[in-house]
């Protein structure tokens, strides 16, 4: 059976077989009872081209009932988050507006075809009176979708986090709700198709003690152990090679401001395809063989918390 699925690059292909377990001969079989299970799950609108699926198999390294559990999981709480997925037209969300804040952005290039990609979060670049912590997430979660579709690069190899809190202030972070902060921990540690391989934090301000305490209760211990700060930015080029960072952190790539523009300009080149992604594609609890899932059963939560209670 011939596979739609793109051809990797010499590294890339060993880094599948040695960490992710996969086998090229045992793919066909796997794909197709992977989409006979979708079949018979009449809750579930998925995809089930090749692309997609494998990459669900890749990040749960080959075990099928994994990539089952995360698919599911994957397109339920799309569904039950709407302040991340309902709605998410490019021209409705000013995306142009808030893309030349790039406040999150994946760099375009890597240092090498088999190290992860690196995205740079900067929760100082917004007005927190203006904007609110969700509406930043909203829009890389379409950001986040285009890599889904096209980067195994960043599938395979896995991603790292660089968040710079510099000009960060503690309005930034008391409007999240302890229901938003659950949600996006569940889609990064149990629904994401990526390998998250480290988070670095730099120009971390003393606040950011006690906003970090109520974050580290949503992670788990795997999570946890893969974040790093630095006390200042030389010890974060010995993990990431300057040749990668924007002009911004004084490296050799291009700035933030013509990185994010070329995200903004891709986000538009593919927005029907990002309309679709949550519109096409979900599920229907009323058509779950067994209990609905609802938000409480799937946050541990009733939706009604106030503001991050930071003391």
């Amino acid at each position: 059976m011939a596979l739609n699925i793109r051809p990797l690059s010499p590294a890339l292909e060993k880094i599948a077989k040695d960490e992710l377990n996969e086998d090229p001969t045992q793919i066909p079989q796997m794909l197709e009872q992977f989409r006979e299970w979708i079949r018979k799950s009449p809750h579930l609108r998925a995809r089930t081209d090749d692309q997609f699926l494998v990459s669900f198999l890749r990040c749960s390294k080959y075990s099928l009932e994994r990539a089952k559990h995360k698919l599911d999981l994957y397109y339920t709480i799309r569904e039950h988050s709407p302040e991340f997925f309902k709605d998410r037209d490019p021209e409705k969300l000013n995306v142009r507006e808030l893309m030349k804040i790039s406040s999150m952005v994946p760099i375009p290039t890597t240092w090498s075809e088999g190290s992860p990609r690196v995205i740079i979060g900067r929760p100082g670049t917004f007005d927190p009176d203006k904007y609110k912590m969700e509406q930043m997430m909203k829009s890389f979660l379409l950001i986040n979708d285009l890599l889904h579709e096209e980067d195994d690069q960043m599938i395979i190899a896995g991603q790292i986090n660089i968040v710079d809190l510099k000009g960060a202030s503690l309005a930034h972070f008391t409007s999240f709700t302890p229901q938003l902060m659950k949600k996006m921990t569940m889609m990064m540690q149990e629904a994401s198709p990526f390998r998250l391989k480290a988070i670095h934090y730099i120009n971390v301000p003393s606040f950011f003690d006690k906003v970090f305490s109520v974050i580290r209760q949503f992670l788990n211990e795997k999570i946890r152990s893969r974040i790093h700060f630095h006390g200042d930015f030389e010890s974060l080029t010995k993990v990431i090679p300057k040749s990668i960072l924007p002009k911004d952190y004084g490296g050799d790539g291009d700035s933030m401001e013509i990185i994010a523009k070329y995200w903004e300009d891709k986000i538009y080149a593919n927005r029907q395809f990002l309309i679709d992604a949550t519109t096409k594609y979900g599920v229907d609890e009323k058509k779950r063989i067994g209990r609905p899932k609802n938000p409480e059963s799937l946050f541990g939560i009733d939706g009604t918390f106030r503001k991050l209670e930071i003391d």
